[in-house]
């Protein structure tokens, strides 16, 4: 599984990076993931199984969602994204591509 994430900077996102790496690991998952800021995720988000927005940028849900070519882009939840639950944030995504 290809996971993008998206924040302002792509700064406070490479944590929760680190996070889901970790939980992917432990279950036996092939995953590839990065953080990307916002202004580069228009670029690359298509190349991608699903784009998740962290809370800070859902704001730009509805543009990104127009620029995808059927990429299913979702927003991190603010208690998931806050205390960098990278189980859950795992499993919305999973649950999103049906696996």
């Amino acid at each position: 599984m290809k996971l993008l994430l998206v924040c302002n900077a792509g700064m406070s996102t490479s944590m929760l990076v680190q996070k889901i790496e970790t939980v992917a690991k432990e279950r036996g998952l092939e995953l590839q993931i990065i953080a990307v800021p916002l202004t580069t995720a228009t670029d690359i988000m298509n190349e991608w199984d699903i784009v998740m927005l962290g809370p800070q940028v859902r704001h730009c849900l509805k543009k990104l969602q127009e620029s995808s070519t059927g990429v299913p882009i979702e927003v991190i939840e603010m208690r998931d994204y806050g205390t960098m639950n990278g189980a859950n944030v795992l499993d919305h995504a999973l649950r999103v591509l049906g696996k």
